[in-house]
């Protein structure tokens, strides 16, 4: 069965937002604390067609593994300058950015996650948001962590590790680049919410 207009998600995603949604390195007036980092990539559908005006939100912990949230318990220790969400769209290459900060690690359910982003998906003829989560390479540990583990397929295992991309440094901030495939046999793993 093709999913008729009113079943998917959008079309009536903004051209553009306000300034700053895809800063969270910026909050109150106040900078965030830790390594700043760029992050960017495209959305790609299968065959590498790039998806345009599609809202990839991000939420994180701050550069001390906390939440900006009331369901972290530390949540009033949270660095005051980081926003901890952010959002962006894809211009016409598919290509979405987001300056933040390098997450730190944090323990969650008696076991230890190591720094990463998670992210969402919407874009135009999806008929669920898409969520996946982005882990950094250089961290020793990743191989310890739960939702890492969950992903069975070490070639699937990989496309969930951001790269680091020297071509997106700018500003003392280290560019990482990480590409979410929709669909297809390279597409990124997502989970359920």
């Amino acid at each position: 069965m093709t999913p008729s207009p009113y079943c998917t998600i959008g079309p009536f995603f903004p051209n553009q937002f306000s300034d700053g949604f895809n800063d969270l390195t910026r909050n109150g007036g106040k900078v965030a604390r830790g390594e700043h980092i760029l992050l960017s990539g495209r959305v790609l559908e299968e065959g590498g067609q790039p998806t345009v005006n599609t809202i990839i939100e991000i939420w994180q912990p701050d550069a001390n593994g906390i939440f900006r949230h009331e369901l972290d318990p530390r949540s009033a220790q949270a660095d005051p300058g980081f926003f901890g969400w952010g959002r962006a769209r894809t211009d016409a290459q598919g290509y979405y950015r987001f300056r933040t900060v390098l997450p730190g690690a944090y323990e969650w359910n008696g076991e230890m996650r190591c720094p990463h982003l998670n992210l969402m998906v919407l874009a135009i003829g999806l008929t669920r948001r898409l969520v996946t989560t982005a882990f950094f390479p250089e961290q020793a540990d990743h191989g310890n962590d739960p939702v890492l583990n969950s992903v069975v397929d070490p070639n699937a295992r990989k496309r969930l590790l951001a790269q680091r991309d020297s071509s997106l440094d700018e500003s003392a901030a280290t560019g990482y680049r990480f590409d979410l495939i929709l669909r297809g046999p390279e597409e990124t793993p997502f989970f359920l919410d």
